[in-house]
């Protein structure tokens, strides 16, 4: 059994992983970068999500000698080209301020019609093996956004975006609802065929 390290102390995410690898029959042994507290974290100094993410997980896998998966995501606004994206997580000056990042978008989106407050949440996995060989896949949320939170669910900026064809936002969804539409689960599920084409 292959042991494979996902570049997150999130214990959400980790099993979101697993069970998108036992669903799809793969047996890797998962664990989280808590299963090497000596490895450092990794400057997220790529220009995209795909650069982000493609760092964290070569920085691991040289760090463990393992295969080693990371994503970085976040919400691009349309009206605002893309913004905050790969800033998503810092976009009011202090990383990980999830009300003061939402209370700014919704400030500067605050005259901004329905109609023109498309958006998406974006998701880069990568796959990187401690020989340098990679994979980097990609996942999309589309919805639109509220002018107001909504829902105790979720973190970031699930209580603004309302993915389409539903009435709810993301921080309304169950756990099990949200994985099965998200970003990242989409972005988990492309990457099962590099895994296994990787890794066997």
């Amino acid at each position: 059994m292959t042991r494979l390290i996902l570049a997150t102390r999130n214990a959400g995410k980790i099993n979101e992983l697993r069970s998108i690898l036992a669903d799809a029959g793969l047996t890797h042994e998962l664990v989280g970068a808590d299963a090497y507290p000596d490895v450092p974290d990794v400057k997220e100094t790529g220009v995209t999500f795909a650069e982000n993410a493609l760092l964290k997980a070569h920085a691991l896998a040289r760090a463990t000698g393992l295969p080693a998966v990371a994503d970085d995501s976040g919400l691009c606004v349309d009206v605002m080209n893309g913004a905050p994206g790969i800033f998503s997580a810092r976009w009011a000056g202090r990383h990980g301020d999830d009300k003061a990042n939402l209370d700014l978008l919704l400030a500067q989106l605050a005259d901004i019609a329905d109609e023109h407050r498309g958006a998406h949440f974006a998701c880069a996995a990568a796959l990187a093996l401690p020989d340098g060989r990679e994979a980097v896949v990609e996942g999309q949320l589309r919805g639109t956004l509220r002018h107001a939170p909504t829902g105790t669910n979720g973190f970031g900026y699930d209580p603004i975006l309302q993915p389409d064809g539903d009435t709810r936002t993301c921080a309304e969804l169950t756990p099990t609802e949200k994985n099965t539409i998200s970003h990242r689960g989409k972005a988990f599920r492309a990457l099962l065929p590099p895994l296994r084409a990787l890794l066997g």
